[in-house]
């Protein structure tokens, strides 16, 4: 029998916990809410009219609110009442007679219709959909030339599963949508990743659906499937380390507020969207000043741009192996369902998501956002004063902080993504790494047997974990207490003292500089100690400091790679740890709006060539978090979450510490009887 206490936990629990939101509604409360599945298929209903009886051949590749201009947002936040809300209107990508068409579909109207549309020439292909990658993987298993590949290696046809990958681009003048189709093995486990069938690779052409390409150079062992299964109920004892259970309770009801997809929590408001491309994106952000009784603006506008993930093997099976995860897979499409209890705490409220599909119906995403609030018993502030005779002073805060979190699972890799909002004025960014590693199969069984570069480390018997990269390239659209901003970089210099008489040597003090234009705000990090600051010029505080707030980067991690490589060619927006640019609407994504196949032509890196004038205007920072990912034998069979992050903190923001008087969160006592 339960006892009282158990029974209490779980009703408080269900009562409070096991409601849903789901903001999706053919209302909008605000013009940056995220697509319906009304409005996809109304936008559906209008592309199918414009093209008629050639309709059938149209595929959907993004469908994505074409946001309104920022001045537009902003007239309308200030005055909701008494205002008329933006014109509605989406951004399609669709394929059509193996052309990209580029679509903007207004949705203001009753009759939504098509008031642009273009025929994009340039380099690069729109993102994959999930439809195509699962109709080329599928196309392996009645190819004759695979069937009787697989008979050679004695395999079971039944036990086998293929997977699709991009093919890059390597200096071809021309290039056709395709990609290339490798083989694996379960047969016992699930974790089919870790059983590669070496020596396979077939070339699908997405257009025709068809293979074109077929090779087989090579047969190797297949490593075993033993040790391999990650899933529980295939686990035998003994089982540890043994973790009792923790219950975080609140009889008042969740401190958040959730309107539509605004949020509002402590002294924080902000609006999270959801998008097929880069997933989560929190807009308008700002923070209530207690001092000056008012919200003041922090952030206009932030997600994940582009990922982008290369393999270190050269060999002609991974030489191609250089992913972008937004703009190729899209890590919206690649986000997947939470659960309770596990990817989020008990406390949480979900959001769900939606996306068009290839022929552009609507597709959920269940529980693709939650948010919760986080007591990890962390501290706010304190102090103990022992100075003062005959009393002993203590004070402590204890810290709170609202976190918004999704997952997107990309092939093997599983990128958590947390934005924790804290009282104290900080937004925290944080990424964790999990899931699967990438292996090649070969004949060794023991390292010492390795004589010469495998590009990886042995983390099984006939198993090699390939060394790569991961990038994270975030779009950070400040607008601190206004548009109009300046990036400063505050250098750390060492100079000698001169004073006489003075036994010290040395000191440190600051030296800033403005950046007038984008050549002079871009940054390689790790090389000497910063400060970098986005200051608005215009307000200062009440001493006269301007205003602002500072990222504080995570670990560094730059490429390594030659940067006339063609993979960093097209990575480009990658060569610096930090960018500023202009605002700019249509610079949205750092590695371009086509990725797929791209030539670098189209990236960040190429659009500061302009070195266009950053100083008191409204800046975009991108910074770029960085992982060198050398596998150990503790990422297999399944890699235990590598995190890091940054922060965006408040530097004279404030007159003085915005958190001062706050008060701890009251205990929670359970009456438990027996």
């Amino acid at each position: 029998m339960a006892s009282t206490c158990s029974v209490l936990l779980s009703l408080l629990s269900i009562t409070l916990f096991s409601f849903l939101i789901s903001p999706a509604s053919s209302l909008h409360e605000h013009p940056l809410d995220p697509l319906t599945p009304e409005e996809f298929s109304l936008i559906r209903h209008a592309v199918m009219r414009s093209y008629g009886a050639s309709s059938e051949n149209v595929t959907f590749h993004y469908v994505g609110l074409d946001e309104p201009d920022k001045p537009l947002i902003y007239s309308w936040t200030l005055n909701q009442t008494d205002k008329i809300p933006p014109p509605r209107r989406a951004s399609v990508v669709l394929r059509f007679h193996e052309q990209t068409h580029e679509l903007i579909v207004d949705l203001s109207s009753h009759r939504p219709s098509i008031v642009s549309k273009e025929v994009y020439h340039g380099n690069g292909f729109p993102m994959l959909t999930l439809e195509e990658q699962t109709a080329a993987s599928d196309l392996a298993r009645t190819h004759h030339q695979f069937i009787r590949s697989i008979e050679k290696r004695g395999l079971n046809m039944s036990d086998v599963v293929c997977a699709c990958y991009t093919v890059g681009w390597y200096g071809e003048p021309r290039s056709r949508r395709a990609m290339k189709v490798l083989a694996y093995y379960t047969n016992g486990t699930v974790n089919f990743y870790m059983r590669p069938i070496e020596g396979i690779v077939m070339v699908v052409d997405l257009e025709l659906m068809k293979i074109v390409k077929y090779h087989d150079r090579f047969a190797t062992i297949v490593p075993m499937g033993e040790d391999t299964e990650y899933r529980l109920e295939k686990q035998n004892p003994p089982f540890g380390p043994h973790l009792k259970g923790a219950a975080i309770v609140q009889p008042d009801g969740p401190g958040f507020e959730i309107k539509g997809h605004t949020i509002s929590w402590a002294n924080w408001k902000f609006h999270i969207g959801f998008d097929a491309r880069v997933g989560p994106i929190i807009s308008l952000a700002s923070i209530y000043d207690l001092e000056r009784g008012k919200y003041r603006q922090v952030l206009y506008r932030a997600y994940v741009s582009e990922v982008f993930v290369p393999y270190m093997d050269p060999t002609e099976e991974w030489y191609y192996k250089t992913y972008f995860d937004c703009g190729e897979f899209g890590f919206g499409l690649s986000a997947v369902s939470l659960q309770r209890g596990v990817d989020c705490p008990n406390n949480a409220i979900f959001m769900d998501g939606f996306y068009a599909g290839q022929d552009g119906t609507p597709v959920k995403i269940s529980n693709v956002t939650c948010v919760f609030e986080k007591y990890a018993g962390n501290i706010m502030w304190r102090h103990t004063e022992i100075g003062i005779s005959d009393e002993t002073i203590r004070e402590v805060r204890s810290d709170v902080s609202l976190v918004v979190r999704s997952v997107s699972t990309v092939g093997n890799y599983d990128y958590i993504l947390d934005w924790e909002f804290k009282p104290s004025g900080s937004i925290k960014f944080e990424v964790g790494l999990t899931g699967l590693l990438e292996v090649k199969a070969v004949n060794y069984t023991q390292a010492s047997q390795i004589k010469e570069d495998e590009y990886g480390t042995m983390v099984g018997a006939n198993t090699i974990a390939t060394h790569h990269d991961h990038f994270l390239t975030y779009h950070l659209d400040l607008d601190v207490d206004g548009a109009p901003n300046s990036f400063v970089k505050t250098n750390l210099i060492t100079k000698p003292v001169a004073e006489e008489g003075v036994p010290r040597k040395s000191y440190w003090t600051v030296s800033s500089k403005t950046a007038r234009t984008e050549s002079e705000a871009q940054l390689h990090l790790g090389l000497e100690p910063c400060d970098l600051v986005v200051v608005n010029p215009n307000k200062r505080t009440k001493v006269g400091n301007n205003v602002g707030y500072r990222l504080i980067p995570g670990p560094i991690a730059s490429p390594i790679q030659f940067r006339d490589d063609y993979p960093q060619i097209r990575a480009a927006f990658t060569d610096n740890n930090l960018w500023v640019t202009p605002y700019n609407k249509s610079e949205k994504w750092a590695g371009g709006r086509y990725v797929d196949q791209s030539r670098g032509d189209d990236t960040l890196a190429v659009w500061t060539k302009r070195n266009r004038k950053i100083e008191n205007e409204d800046i975009v920072l991108w910074y770029t978090l960085g992982f060198h990912h050398v596998p150990y034998q503790e990422d297999f069979p399944i890699m235990p979450t590598l995190s890091a992050g940054f922060e965006l903190r408040p530097s004279n923001f404030f007159d003085r510490n915005p958190v001062l008087k706050t008060k701890s969160p009251k205990p929670v006592i359970l009456s438990c009887k027996p």
